[in-house]
C-alpha cells in the first residue's frame, strides 16, 4: 500500500491519499478544508479519509491558512477577519482557491501514479464554497461533489459569526454583493453535479436551513444527510467525523467508477 504524498502542485498545498486498488485506473477527488476544525489540508485527511474507494483523494489547503498564512500568521489572519469578514477572507480566499485549481488539477493528474479516472470535488464550511463555486463556473468537468457543514448561503453565515462572537459586522454595497453572489440557494440553477450535502443537525440554523433549501431546490440532483448530535466542526476520530466519512465514502462509490 502506497503511503499519503504531501507536496505542492502549481503552488497549492496538498496530503494526497491513494486508492485502495493500486494497479487501477482511479479516480480523483479534490477538496478543501474547513477554517474550524478539521482546519487543515492533513486534519480533513485524517477525519475524511475515505478509504476503500479506488479514487486518489487529494486535500488542498487554502489560501490564506497553513503554509500560506499572512505575514503575522494567525493573529493577522484574525484581525483581518476581524476588520472584515467577507472582503478580507472569504471572498479572497475563495476566489484563489478556485482561481489556481485547474493548473492545481493538472499538476496532480501528472504526479499522482493512474489519476486519471473522473473527478470529484468536495469541500466543508469555508471550503465548501471552493467546491460549489467551482461547480458553478463549471471551468472544469466534474463528476460528483460533496459539502459538510455547507456554506450554501454567505450572509446568514456572517450573521452566526456575529452571534458567535458578539462583534457587528459592518455591511457595506460591496459586501452584500460579495455574499449575494454566494448564495447558492439562488444559484442553485448553475449547479448541475450530483451533489451531497451533510449537514449536522446541532448546527447553526444560518448552516441547517439553507442547507436543506439547497437540497430543495436542487430536487433529484441532491441527496441531504443530517448527522444527529453534530454542530459545524467533527475532530479527526469523533463519532461524527466517521458519520461524514461514512457518507462521503458511500456516495463517491456510487457517483464515481475509476
Amino acid at each position: 500500500m502506497r503511503e499519503a504524498i504531501e507536496g505542492v502542485a502549481a503552488g497549492v498545498p496538498f496530503v494526497a491519499l491513494p486508492p485502495a486498488d493500486a494497479d487501477a485506473p482511479a479516480a480523483l477527488l479534490a477538496g478543501w478544508h474547513l477554517m474550524e476544525v478539521p482546519a487543515s489540508e492533513q486534519a480533513f485527511a485524517e477525519a475524511v479519509p475515505m478509504a476503500g474507494l479506488r479514487a486518489w483523494r487529494v486535500y488542498l489547503g487554502l489560501p490564506l491558512t497553513g503554509a500560506r498564512l499572512p505575514d503575522g500568521g494567525p493573529a493577522e489572519l484574525f484581525r483581518l477577519a476581524s476588520e472584515d469578514a467577507v472582503l478580507n477572507v472569504f471572498e479572497p480566499v475563495t476566489e484563489q482557491a478556485v482561481a489556481e485549481f485547474p493548473a492545481a488539477l493538472a499538476a496532480l493528474r501528472d504526479r499522482l501514479p493512474g489519476a486519471d479516472g473522473p473527478l470529484g470535488v468536495f469541500g466543508g464550511s469555508a471550503g465548501s464554497l471552493v467546491a460549489l463555486e467551482v461547480l458553478a463556473r463549471g471551468d472544469v468537468a466534474v463528476e460528483a461533489a460533496a459539502v459538510v457543514s455547507p456554506v450554501a448561503r454567505l450572509a446568514p453565515v456572517i450573521g452566526r459569526n456575529e452571534r458567535l462572537f458578539d462583534v457587528t459586522y459592518p455591511w457595506s454595497p460591496r459586501s452584500r454583493a460579495v455574499a449575494d453572489h454566494y448564495d447558492f440557494v439562488r444559484r442553485a440553477g448553475e449547479l448541475t453535479t450530483p451533489l451531497l450535502i451533510v449537514a449536522g443537525e446541532a448546527d447553526d440554523a444560518a448552516v441547517r436551513e439553507p442547507a436543506r433549501a439547497l437540497r430543495e431546490r436542487l430536487g433529484d440532483r441532491a441527496e441531504l444527510v443530517e448527522v444527529a448530535a453534530m454542530a459545524h466542526e467533527f475532530a479527526p476520530g469523533s463519532p461524527e467525523a466517521k458519520h461524514v466519512d461514512a457518507a462521503f465514502t458511500e456516495w463517491f462509490g456510487r457517483r464515481l467508477r475509476g
